[in-house]
């Protein structure tokens, strides 16, 4: 389903509504106004990017809900009991993990519009590209401010993109997208994916562990590509491969994936020419490039010129 919308102004509704969405919990309200509520889900890919507004004070009691829960606030407040540390509340601006996966939570919604970013926490393992124990955030608040601001402006571009028609939910940028929420919650969380690369891990970074895991990208072009991907096609760990190609090629495999994309659209921007009835922005999308502003940039960087200029020539 991509999309998915709710309003009622009936609590037993609204708790009904929850549970078939979200977890086992019961709700209750904590105000004396009616229990008005609106929910709006978008998908892209795995993630869903839920958008809710209760115009009442709900606490909440629920299961576990086995996923990412990323919480950012607009406006109001949550309060959210946490096993290991106590109460905290998240005020607007605020961007950080709602519950650990694993746990049930507990706590009330102080007449809020905020937003739930939802995703299976395998997710972190596939971008991550770590064998053995899962990656595990470590606190549920991000690094610091920068990194709050950071985390909270992607989520908003992937709400965007999610809503936009011309982005179908299985497509090559829903992909893209998602592990682009990952690699930033990597980056700005506490998390247990830090540790360095072994002495195994650098005695296989070696050239020819560069040319498998080229080869390799460049006959998944169009597929939803994740480190650990590359890294089993090159017989090597994910640490092992960046490490390679940092050595070899001054770069990382994903980004080196990314070169070879913007090589992709720039053959295509060629080949369409003046007439084609073909646009930059239909192009791009169908290699992964969802924010037009960051591929102009990028494309400009590599090519010395507009993508417009090369479709328009």
């Amino acid at each position: 389903m991509r999309n998915l919308t709710f309003d009622s102004t009936n609590l037993s509704e609204t708790e009904e509504f929850l549970n078939r969405n979200y977890t086992t919990m019961r709700i209750g309200n904590d105000s004396q106004g009616a229990a008005e509520a609106h929910v709006r889900r978008d998908v892209l890919g795995p993630v869903h990017l839920d958008r809710l507004h209760l115009g009442f004070d709900m606490a909440y009691d629920a299961e576990p809900l086995n996923k990412i829960c990323l919480v950012s606030v607009v406006t109001g407040a949550i309060e959210e009991n946490y096993h290991d540390t106590g109460p905290d509340t998240f005020l607007p601006g605020q961007s950080g993990l709602l519950t650990p996966p694993e746990l049930p939570y507990s706590g009330v919604i102080r007449s809020a519009r905020y937003d739930i970013t939802l995703f299976d926490p395998a997710l972190l393992d596939r971008v991550a590209g770590r064998g053995g124990e899962p990656v595990r955030l470590m606190g549920h608040r991000p690094l610091d401010d920068d990194a709050n601001r950071r985390l909270t402006a992607v989520i908003k571009h992937l709400q965007q993109i999610a809503a936009a028609p011309e982005f179908p939910a299985d497509s090559l940028v829903a992909g893209t997208a998602a592990d682009y929420l990952a690699a930033t919650v990597l980056a700005t969380m506490p998390n247990s994916a830090l540790a360095g690369p072994t002495a195994t891990d650098r005695r296989d970074a070696r050239p020819d562990t560069v040319r498998r895991a080229v080869a390799y990208l460049e006959t998944h072009l169009r597929e939803d590509i994740a480190l650990a991907d590359v890294a089993a096609a090159a017989f090597v760990t994910p640490r092992a491969l960046q490490l390679a190609f940092r050595k070899h090629l001054d770069t990382t495999p994903l980004q080196y994936l990314q070169q070879l994309r913007l090589h992709a659209v720039h053959e295509q921007l060629v080949a369409a020419g003046p007439g084609s009835g073909r646009t930059v922005a239909a192009i791009a999308r169908q290699w992964g490039f969802a924010h037009a502003g960051r591929f102009a940039l990028a494309y400009r960087r590599h090519y010395g010129r507009s993508p417009s200029d090369t479709l328009r020539s």
